[in-house]
């Protein structure tokens, strides 16, 4: 059992983000599946969540001037940014990758010599988020991490 609220917050920022992905996939495709609370990317961020709400927490319980604030907050900003950039990015070349695959398999239907094995599985495109999954994510994840402060028990 874990007994530290920290890390119980933070990881209640990442499960109830996930979770929403259900009720996000339905609005969309008007279709419920549990897929998309296994899944990376999409709205909100669960890497958002979980580090604002961490963050949060340790802000309302330490003061905005503590060093665990500051390392809580820094952190933060670089999963935040590494969902939105690199992770992002990554996903956008991997559609490009599984698109030249597939174009290179049409070709080498009309020229056998072209010698071109298809691969097994697409890559994975949907890695990182958007800004507003992001801040939606981060938005999510200052409420529960205020929740959190205030309904501990002194």
């Amino acid at each position: 059992m874990i007994k530290n609220r920290g890390i119980l917050t933070a990881l209640a920022g990442i499960g109830i983000a996930q979770g929403l992905k259900i009720f996000g996939h339905k609005r969309l495709t008007g279709k419920w599946d549990w897929r998309p609370m296994f899944t990376t990317g999409g709205m909100p961020s669960s890497h958002s969540a979980g580090v604002s709400s961490l963050a949060t927490y340790v802000a309302a319980k330490n003061g905005s001037s503590s060093i665990e604030t500051a390392l809580a907050v820094v952190f933060g900003i670089i999963v935040m940014y590494d969902a939105q950039g690199i992770r992002r990015h990554t996903g956008e070349i991997a559609a490009l990758v599984n698109d030249i695959d597939a174009d290179i398999e049409l070709l080498s239907g009309h020229f056998p010599g072209l010698g071109h094995v298809k691969q097994k599985e697409e890559l994975k495109e949907l890695l990182g988020h958007q800004p507003e999954e992001v801040f939606y994510g981060a938005l999510l994840g200052v409420i529960i991490g205020l929740v959190s402060a205030r309904t501990e028990s002194e």
